[in-house]
């Protein structure tokens, strides 16, 4: 029997297992995909917004500013890349500067430090390869970019160290209240636990209905991104976005944390919430619009694209909070942007929900604040790396050329906790494959480590679900 079983291993269902794991508490983290951070939290475009969009006095207004407030500490506690580059959101014309305003405007309301609005010269002096048509710009000093999965990861990690469970490959197919706890049943056994977290982003919806829960529904909102080859990093230094509307934040061009260009997303409602094809249409879109901000793109260095869908609550705000419907199911539902930003601030609020509703808490004396550290030869100087080599060789064996990652990094992958069984697991954590070549080089030494590491023939090796093979036979046995 577990106090609390969470549905969900995305960056709302990563920090809440990381938050509930301070307390005495049996916790199990139930993720459908064989890694976490599979869904919204790995299609996603990494920034870290400062608070001047959502409207005053939502979730979404009063979650960003705390989550941005907390960003640098959590990631310093997780050991994950964050930098505070700014923002800007660009206006053409007269009626954009009014919109540039209002959110200014606005962001004060919401309590959002260092903001300004910059004229169109002084933003080509700060930014030389914005379109020269850009008349003002609304400037967002705190917002920054992350990596959006090694948040997901990092606090599943990390929760992981603290005692909670990680399920992976568990679909959850239906729930029954028991009375006195909840009845899980997955496509992988039957759980039981006094209290469910529904943290299932797209299936948010589908998994409140199991225990009676029709309070919201989900829209499904896919978005289609490229990502440039490091060559173009410097064509801009701050995240550059235009003006909002109510499909999103619309086509933002931006330097990644790990040194490429993102340019995107596109935003359309779908009818299936799987669908992550990359389209013809949907890469001329994000090309079109990424130019109108900044002229000097070069598609020509784009070296992949890849799609997401998002969770649009249908309420027009999160869903947190315990359900009315059955007061043993706490939903976390609809965390679409600013999800990414807001995910720390989620589970410390929805923590505090649940201490309100009279679960009994206590704290640790053992609790784990820190992940360590990974270990970068690359990053290193030459003579720490090479005392790093001479104690563990692996460090000093190169398997990704392109982005120079060693196989020590992805046995330290592998062997975490919740650590990675799936090529794209790999992928996420340590960036091999992520390079030039896409993995076109260190894929099948990858597949070898992870074979080895896991005591499997290579065939059963999956890109990143169950279904997704990778080798289907060996043409030359031992």
């Amino acid at each position: 029997m577990y106090d609390i079983f969470i549905i969900g291993s995305g960056v709302s269902g990563g920090f809440i297992a990381l938050e509930l794991s301070k307390y005495d508490l049996k916790i199990a983290i139930a993720e459908k995909s064989l890694d976490p951070a599979n869904g919204c939290s790995r299609a996603n475009s990494g920034i870290v917004h400062g608070g001047y969009d959502p409207i005053p006095g939502t979730l979404k207004a009063k979650l960003n500013v705390r989550g941005t407030e907390m960003m640098l500490e959590m990631a310093e506690r997780l050991h994950i890349d964050y930098d505070r580059c700014g923002a800007y959101v660009i206006a053409f014309g007269e009626d954009d500067d009014k919109k540039a305003y209002e959110l200014y405007q606005r962001g004060l309301t919401n309590g959002v430090e260092h903001l300004s609005i910059v004229s169109g010269d002084e933003l080509l002096k700060r930014e030389p390869n914005i379109s020269k048509d850009v008349t003002s710009a609304l400037h967002s000093g705190t917002t920054g970019i992350i990596s959006p999965y090694k948040m997901a990861i990092a606090s599943t990690e990390l929760a992981c160290t603290n005692g909670v469970e990680f399920l992976r490959a568990h679909t959850v197919i239906g729930m029954e209240d028991m009375g006195d706890y909840i009845r899980i049943d997955t496509d992988k056994g039957v759980y039981e636990a006094k209290y469910v977290v529904n943290a299932a982003g797209v299936n948010s919806a589908k998994i409140a209905r199991m225990l009676g829960d029709d309070s919201f529904d989900i829209i499904a909102r896919k978005g289609e991104y490229l990502i440039l080859d490091k060559s173009e990093s410097g064509i801009v230094n701050s995240v550059i976005f235009q003006m909002p509307s109510k499909m999103g934040k619309g086509i933002l061009v931006s330097p990644t944390i790990d040194g490429n260009v993102l340019l995107g997303p596109t935003s359309h409602n779908v009818d299936d919430m799987y669908d992550k094809s990359t389209t013809k249409d949907g890469i001329a879109e994000a090309i079109r619009g990424a130019k109108r901000s900044v002229p000097t793109v070069n598609e020509r260095k784009l070296i992949t694209m890849f799609a997401g869908v998002r969770s649009v609550p249908t309420t027009g705000d999160f869903v947190i909070g315990q359900s009315k419907a059955n007061p043993r199911l706490f939903n976390v539902a609809g965390i679409e942007s600013p999800g990414l930003t807001s995910s720390p601030a989620i589970a410390e609020y929805l923590v505090g929900i649940m201490k309100d509703c009279g679960i009994e808490m206590s704290t640790k004396k053992t609790y784990v604040m820190n992940r360590p550290a990974e270990k970068k030869p690359r990053l290193m100087s030459q003579a720490d790396a090479n005392a790093l080599i001479a104690k563990e060789p692996a460090y000093g064996k190169i398997v990704c050329r392109c982005e120079q990652v060693t196989e020590g990094e992805i046995l330290d992958a592998i062997r975490r906790p919740a650590g990675a069984v799936t090529v794209d697991g790999v992928k996420m954590r340590v960036r091999a494959g992520m390079g030039r070549c896409q993995g076109g080089f260190c894929t099948s030494r990858v597949i070898e480590i992870l074979a080895r590491e896991l005591g499997v023939s290579q065939t059963e090796i999956r890109k990143q679900n169950e279904d997704s093979k990778m080798l289907y036979r060996t043409l030359r046995e031992e």
